[in-house]
């Protein structure tokens, strides 16, 4: 069948769709020309995941589009829908933070990740693909600059006042002038002038050298080191002050090594590194990635740079931004300075990342002879924890070619009258697979539970009852609540210490159970949270929701000042818990 649909392809562009067994859309590409690009994959010989897709393709459908932009469009859109688990390239989907400088009456400095804001107009600074470099940022220019740090305005000045980081905005009215030159020069530097701030940063050291605080300009020479190490980049003099960011390729026996530049006043910033397996070819996987690159990650440059073997009119007309190849220059220099960092990475990682992948593929392969089943290249693994029968949950992590494919991981809370192990694994067995009988889900090739018969038997039963056949096994723990064998089928099976495949079980051990522990521990502190909140008077349903939205731990009601409280209860109450807390506070002091 597939050898007629093969023939039957059209020489026009469009998008192809690859599908398993199961019907399942495992992989989403685009082509100039569908006949050329779909008969590669059946005709030409493949290594490494590549050769996994192609191993697992059973199907496949076609779209026939006007256009090379019209298939390009339609693939983004395709591979957001269904999120097949061999479309690499967009599995890194999260958004960076940026540096906000709030138009506040009152400016603060935080950190905002633009996918979630809902504020428009606002003053963003960055990106910082290193959110550690970002916070860095804020915490050197709180230092510098007394700027306010309460999110909301208290009554009394808190402490930031006291050690001279705060000008006390709550109790004083501090010149509009003043507060201006602060934000002058914060945006300054965070537009890429450092000058300002450094000089502040020699001023302050001199001061505390004469008189003799040397501790204190220990610690500005550390500041300042930040800054020339973390912020102060490669200076490019280009001296327009565009914002634009330059993407860089290279390739390296099968992998793909993306760099991007992110180009702020005239310095350089940030970059961020991206390293995949090629699953077609570098031009397709490099425009996807650049076509893709705004819908999450980034706010628009004025321009970017691209290298000169991509369409620079097409990623134009997708992402409406200018684009160019630059064929010399210092913008040519800057794109080869890209390809040049993206091939040194890309080297540096290489034996690493091909080592991983390799381990990755074959620890699934062992998986497969050993159990003697189709396929273990998708797996989900499960773990439960509760506490004497309480704050009962599951968690669910799912490892797609032996690696975790974090997007795919699941929480559940445990509804059921029953806390036992059996009736939660059978709960939470029904509920994931139900979805995914429902809304057509890739299923997954194996199921592991973290226990033996009894949670085996209980996963069966509630399969059974779906009409689904996926093998179940348990991983079973020696002594030292480590994974020692695999039971399935009523069979126990032994496993290689020294195997890919033990290794690649100790993580999904490990991972599911740190995903479900950390679950729990937030479900039970909430729910401490929410109990404590039943002896204070006054306190009903919809106060308790409303601090438990405002303070999601106890630690962070304990530290909230009366005034604040005040803000969202009665003052009269407010003092109830204010004082309750306090108690409870010097009662924990004294145990």
């Amino acid at each position: 069948m597939l050898n007629e649909k093969l023939q039957l392809l059209p020489n026009k562009p469009g998008c192809y769709l690859m599908k398993d067994k199961n019907g399942i859309i495992i992989y989403v590409g685009k082509a100039k020309n569908l006949k050329n690009r779909v008969n590669s994959y059946f005709k030409s010989s493949h290594t490494g995941k590549t050769a996994v897709l192609v191993s697992n393709i059973t199907d496949f459908e076609y779209i026939i589009t006007n256009s090379e932009l019209e298939s390009l469009l339609l693939e983004i859109n395709l591979i957001k829908e269904h999120s097949p688990k061999y479309n690499i390239l967009l599995k890194d989907d999260k958004s960076y933070p940026y540096i906000e400088l709030t138009d506040e009456k009152v400016p603060r400095l935080i950190i905002v990740r633009p996918n979630k804001l809902k504020r428009k107009n606002v003053k963003l600074y960055g990106p910082y693909p290193n959110v550690t470099a970002a916070r860095k940022t804020i915490e050197l220019l709180n230092r510098l600059y007394p700027l306010r740090k309460c999110v909301n305005m208290p009554k009394k000045e808190c402490l930031y006042y006291h050690i001279g980081e705060c000008l006390g905005y709550c109790i004083h009215n501090i010149d509009d002038d003043k507060k201006r030159m602060m934000t002058d020069e914060i945006t300054r530097f965070l537009k890429g002038d450092d000058s300002v701030v450094l000089d502040k940063i020699n001023r302050k050291m001199e001061e505390c050298i004469q008189k003799l605080n040397f501790e204190k300009a220990k610690e500005l020479k550390e500041l300042k080191e930040f800054i020339s190490i973390t912020l102060r980049r490669q200076l490019i003099d280009l001296n327009d002050n565009v914002d634009r960011d330059i993407f860089g390729y290279a390739i390296y026996k099968g992998y793909l090594s993306i760099q991007v530049l992110f180009l702020r006043g005239g310095k350089l910033v940030e970059r961020k590194s991206s390293i995949y397996p090629i699953i077609t070819d570098e031009v397709e996987d490099l425009t996807l990635y650049i076509s893709s690159f705004y819908d999450k990650n980034n706010i628009k440059p004025k321009e970017i740079l691209i290298p000169d073997i991509l369409d620079d009119t097409l990623i134009n007309q997708v992402l409406n931004i200018n684009v160019y190849k630059p064929k010399k220059g210092k913008k040519k220099e800057l794109v080869e300075m890209a390809n040049k960092n993206a091939l040194n990475i890309l080297k540096e990682k290489f034996e690493l990342i091909k080592k991983n992948d390799e381990n990755a593929l074959n620890a699934c392969i062992e998986l497969k002879n050993l159990l003697n089943i189709s396929s273990a290249n998708k797996i989900e693994a499960f773990d439960n924890s509760h506490l004497f029968g309480t704050y009962s949950v599951s968690g669910m992590v799912t490892f797609t070619l032996g690696l975790p494919d974090k997007n795919n991981y699941r929480k559940y809370k445990i509804t059921s009258e029953h806390h036992d192990d059996f009736h939660i694994m059978k709960e939470v067995i029904y509920r994931r697979y139900y979805r995914v009988l429902m809304d057509n889900l890739e299923r997954p090739d194996l199921i592991i539970v973290d226990g033996g018969k009894a949670q085996i038997t209980a996963a069966e039963e509630v399969l059974s009852s779906l009409n689904l056949d996926i093998p179940i096994c348990g991983l079973v723990k020696n002594d030292k609540h480590r994974t020692s064998n695999i039971l399935y089928n009523n069979k126990i099976y032994e496993i290689d210490k020294t195997s890919n495949l033990f290794h690649m079980l100790e993580r999904i051990q490990d991972e599911v159970h740190n995903y479900t522990i950390r679950y729990h521990k937030d479900i039970r502190s909430k729910g401490a949270f929410s109990s404590l909140l039943d002896d204070i008077p006054g306190i009903g349903e919809k106060r308790k929701n409303t601090l438990l939205k405002k303070y999601s731990s106890m630690k962070k009601m304990k530290e909230a000042s009366l005034e604040e409280l005040k803000e969202i209860l009665p003052d009269d109450i407010a003092y109830n818990l204010y004082e309750f807390l306090r108690n409870d506070e010097d009662e924990s002091r004294n145990i």
